[in-house]
């Protein structure tokens, strides 16, 4: 008897032992399942930077800065939504993009001719006196001014016109486009001597002869740049 209830204290004891040890096993804390999520944002970003890669291969790595004002990817036609950039607006673009560069060259050989014209009038102004001199004069400046429009519109259209397509390949060596890029620098430097030293001719005679090299430098350089994109 005295074993038996030994043995029941002690049986006592051990129920409350195993029925805390089973509390502190059942507190334990739930496995962490928001381990996936890092690897969730992973994906959303890059999504979103394969988006963007899309977007820029929509336009060539480099573009001039007034293409870039217009067309580029944060452009006035984007920001405004008039030019959404996508794949079907590019294509629309590259129309827009061949009809302009046409009008360049349609207008291109229109100041050129009026480089013509201006040439003869401006040699026969030259030894021109009295009312032929005035009369020549005018003839002159009116065509002088025909020649600035047809030529400030001339480069805008080549300066505002949306960019080509990306290409994946680089073309080495020298082309008729650079070549074409060089002579534009070389007829808008002579564009804006010739109409300064034209302003300055009736105060100073003694400037006709740079008024004259300036002139035939910039027909000869925007004559030259014209013909080599038509041929």
């Amino acid at each position: 008897m005295k074993y038996l209830s030994i043995a029941f204290v002690l049986l006592l004891g051990y129920l409350p032992l195993r029925a805390q040890d089973t509390t502190r096993v059942q507190t334990t804390a739930p496995a962490d399942t928001s381990i996936n999520a890092p690897s969730n944002a992973d994906d959303l970003l890059a999504e979103l930077a394969d988006s963007s890669a899309d977007a820029q291969e929509l336009l060539p790595k480099k573009i001039l800065f007034t293409q870039r004002a217009f067309w580029g990817p944060k452009g006035l036609l984007r920001v405004t939504n008039l030019a959404p950039l996508t794949p079907e607006g590019r294509e629309k673009e590259l129309k827009i993009r061949r009809t302009m560069l046409v009008s360049h060259q349609v207008l291109g050989f229109a100041t050129v001719a009026g480089f013509v014209v201006q040439g003869i009038l401006g040699s026969r102004l030259y030894n021109a006196k009295g009312r032929d001199y005035i009369r020549i004069k005018e003839q002159h400046a009116t065509t002088a001014t025909i020649i600035n429009y047809t030529y400030g519109a001339t480069a805008l259209l080549s300066l505002t016109a949306p960019p080509k397509l990306p290409t994946s390949s680089t073309r080495r060596g020298f082309s008729s486009i650079q070549l074409h890029k060089y002579l534009a620098v070389a007829h808008l430097a002579g564009m804006v001597a010739t109409n300064i030293l034209a302003r300055r001719v009736d105060e100073n005679a003694n400037l006709k002869p740079y008024h004259r090299a300036a002139a035939f430098t910039t027909f000869a350089s925007f004559a030259a740049a014209i013909v080599i994109i038509k041929f």
